[in-house]
């Protein structure tokens, strides 16, 4: 008997801990996507090769004048980051996503930040938001946002409901509600929470491919309805791209070429998960090569690094990643993971 004991309590522990290295790899891969690739945001592919010959392998600081991350210093995170954080904080609050408190959270930090009257906010939240501000409905607010903002914060829903697609979906769906209620960005965001869900208990790519396109054609059915072109049929084109053989940096030219990687959710999500299955599942590698391809560098390597976050584990960071992101941020990251692996241990 005490054997058996011993035995479950070993179990147990081996348990929890796979869990909190899967929930801090996500978070881990988020701040460090966004982290990486917040120098060469909003730059194409020519302006990054001359601005960074040698190519970015390692956190560096905003370059001087940029148009939105001006000052920022090396390993500082932006409002990818902390907009996911944000809802970290509101699920070990209530032990739910809610719309009402999305609504609250991201309102309360978009006046601490002055965000109305920054470009810290992608347009579909801060025309929302403001919305909301000025007495509209948290319904009706976000009617027309279809960009990735939904899934750039998205990795809680997959966190917290590992392998459980249908609920991840249903929590994505009420977290898009305020600011990004439309089906085409409720598709994109379930798509990378299904793959961060299936991360965390997965470690075959294929399941991570199933699980994305899963998402994006249940999420297709639910929000306002809107114009945009097919996640799936993108994602499909992607995949194919970083088959093709090519070179790696012929494959990332097709795949902003072809791909795009601007902030529309038909672009930045089917990139997203191309570069974590050319890369096969290894966040170091993928969110370098979305900070060196061009566009929304920032979010596409936050979402990109959720994924492969979550499928690789915490392991992979270097402690040196790990200091510099809580360091210069003062988030602990890993005190986050920790209090999520003790919610999800608990139930």
């Amino acid at each position: 008997m005490i054997n058996q004991i011993l035995l479950d309590e070993k179990i147990s522990k081996t348990k929890r801990q796979i869990i909190f290295k899967k929930v801090y790899g996500t978070l881990l891969g988020v701040a460090y996507g966004d982290a990486m690739g917040m120098p060469t945001s909003l730059m194409n592919p020519i302006m990054i090769r001359k601005m960074f010959p040698e190519r970015i392998t390692q956190l560096l600081p905003a370059p001087i004048g940029h148009v939105i991350h001006n000052g920022m210093k090396a390993g500082q995170v932006t409002d990818d980051t902390q907009q996911t954080l944000l809802l970290v904080d509101l699920f070990l609050e209530e032990k739910k996503f809610s719309k009402e408190g999305v609504a609250r959270k991201l309102l309360e930090w978009a006046k601490s930040l002055n965000a109305f009257e920054t470009l810290i906010l992608g347009p579909s939240s801060l025309r929302a938001l403001k919305m909301i501000d000025s007495g509209v409905s948290i319904d009706e607010a976000g009617w027309m946002g279809d960009t990735n903002g939904a899934a750039m914060k998205i990795s809680p829903a997959g966190i917290v409901n590992p392998g459980d697609y249908d609920a991840v979906v249903k929590d994505v769906a009420e977290i898009c509600v305020p600011t990004h209620n439309t089906n085409i960005a409720i598709a994109g965001a379930s798509a990378v929470a299904c793959a961060v869900s299936a991360g965390m208990v997965s470690k075959n790519l294929e399941t991570i491919i199933d699980a994305f396109m899963y998402g994006a054609e249940e999420g297709m059915k639910l929000g306002r309805q809107w114009y945009g072109a097919s996640i799936i049929k993108r994602a499909e084109h992607a995949l194919k791209i970083i088959r093709s053989g090519k070179a790696e940096t012929e494959i990332w030219q097709d795949l902003y070429d072809y791909i795009g990687a601007g902030v529309a959710m038909s672009e930045s999500v089917p990139l997203a998960l191309s570069l974590v299955v050319y890369y096969k599942g290894d966040p170091l590698r993928t969110i370098e090569a979305a900070a060196n391809l061009g566009g929304d560098c920032d979010t596409i390597g936050a979402i990109a690094g959720s994924i492969a976050g979550a499928f690789a584990g915490s392991d992979v960071f270097p402690n040196e990643i790990k200091e510099r992101l809580s360091k210069v941020n003062n988030i602990d990251f890993e005190n986050y993971a920790e209090r999520l692996t003790e919610l999800l241990v608990s139930e």
